[in-house]
């Protein structure tokens, strides 16, 4: 199957001439990152984010990817959860790459498994902008953006003409305009189309951009929307005769008594997995940032500790029945040993990517290969 075609911009051939300088002049992965970075953070967040994407795609198409990032396939931690094995244990966490349209380049970097979306039945513009923040100083983002995307059936159709065959999550969610008293139907749509392509799927209640969507955590509505899934889950094994497994991401603003209500929710239903946690609303790790009051979910080093908490917590309650997926201020391969330790069994990164590149990935890596024997 042939490669999409790449289109050059000006901004992506000067990223481009940096990179083949750096080749040049032998700079270190960690100094063009930040190189690169410096002129990104020029742009504003959402156009950065977008020129970041397609460079790393023009790095990709010309071969150029280990510039950006040092090697991570002589790094062996191959990493067995929900019957499926990992080459490594640190994933690319959803809302990077929503639309799947980047799924070779940022599996180039040396990800463990890539995780796509949100998605939803319908293509949706989400929220006006701007709705992404950056808040340097914290090393922090603040988003809004509202399940932003092109509908699922877009994005499998970009699955399908990647040459990517590793470890692929499908993240769903609901259309802003569908009521949440009907949020299970799009659930199922997005669940019945992605089944085929999926390594596993994410059933995402937590994002706080979708008006309702975190209530769905918690109650009858939880118990409902769950047994409508393993249900259909049933049927689609049967169908293709495959076991995708379903994952349940979850907030980080939740109380113990909560977190435990939701677990015992996720062991009734037979749910294989969940990632805790989600972005936040708490702003008490950026009170000193103008940004502080914008709306949106918080990311990066500020949710560091709090989605920790959540993570230890839920894994005591689930005593090792359910694997958890950790997500939430990993900035440093310690951070990353730091949610192993809480008992999370894969990680994943997104902020962190952003501010520390590439080298993020492999020192990621080698902190979970350390922690592994520190254990054995």
């Amino acid at each position: 199957m042939r490669p999409a075609v790449v289109r050059v911009t000006a901004a992506d051939s000067r990223l481009v001439d940096l990179a083949q300088f750096a080749s040049q002049t032998k700079f270190r992965t960690r100094k063009l990152y930040k190189l690169m970075r410096n002129m990104l953070f020029c742009l504003p967040a959402e156009t950065s984010h977008t020129v970041a994407l397609r460079a790393m795609d023009m790095a990709y198409a010309t071969r150029l990817s280990g510039l950006l990032a040092p090697s991570v396939s002589s790094l062996k931690c191959p990493t067995t959860v929900m019957g499926i094995e990992f080459p490594n244990p640190v994933g690319l966490a959803a809302g990077l790459d929503k639309n799947a349209d980047h799924i070779d380049a940022l599996a180039a970097l040396g990800f463990g498994f890539i995780e796509v979306g949100t998605l939803t039945p319908l293509a949706q513009p989400g929220n006006p902008k701007p709705r992404l923040f950056r808040l340097a100083a914290q090393q922090a983002i603040i988003n809004r953006m509202g399940f932003n995307n092109k509908g699922i059936d877009y994005a499998l159709e970009r699955i399908r003409s990647s040459r990517f065959r590793g470890v692929l999550g499908i993240n769903i969610g609901k259309n802003f305009s569908t009521p949440v008293e009907r949020a299970a139907d799009d659930y199922l749509i997005c669940m019945r189309k992605a089944y085929p392509c999926a390594s596993y799927i994410v059933v995402n209640l937590s994002s706080p951009n979708t008006p309702g969507l975190r209530s769905l955590q918690f109650g009858e509505e939880l118990r409902s929307l769950l047994l409508r899934l393993k249900e259909e889950q049933g049927m689609l094994a049967a169908q293709y005769r495959k076991h995708v497994p379903l994952v349940v991401k979850i907030a980080p603003d939740l109380t113990p008594a909560e977190i435990d209500l939701i677990a015992v929710a996720l062991l009734e239903n037979g749910i294989e997995g969940v990632i805790a946690t989600n972005t936040t609303l708490d702003r008490s790790g950026v009170q000193d940032s103008p940004l502080k009051d914008q709306a949106g979910g918080l990311s990066g080093a500020p949710l560091r500790d709090k989605s920790t908490e959540v993570i230890r917590h839920l894994c005591q309650t689930l005593a090792g029945r359910i694997p958890v997926i950790g997500v939430g201020g990993v900035s440093s391969g310690a951070d990353a040993a730091e949610k192993l330790a809480a008992g999370a069994v894969l990680v994943q990164i997104y902020t962190g990517f952003i501010y520390s590149g590439p080298d993020l990935i492999a020192d990621s890596v080698k902190a979970a290969i350390a922690y592994r024997e520190s254990q054995a």
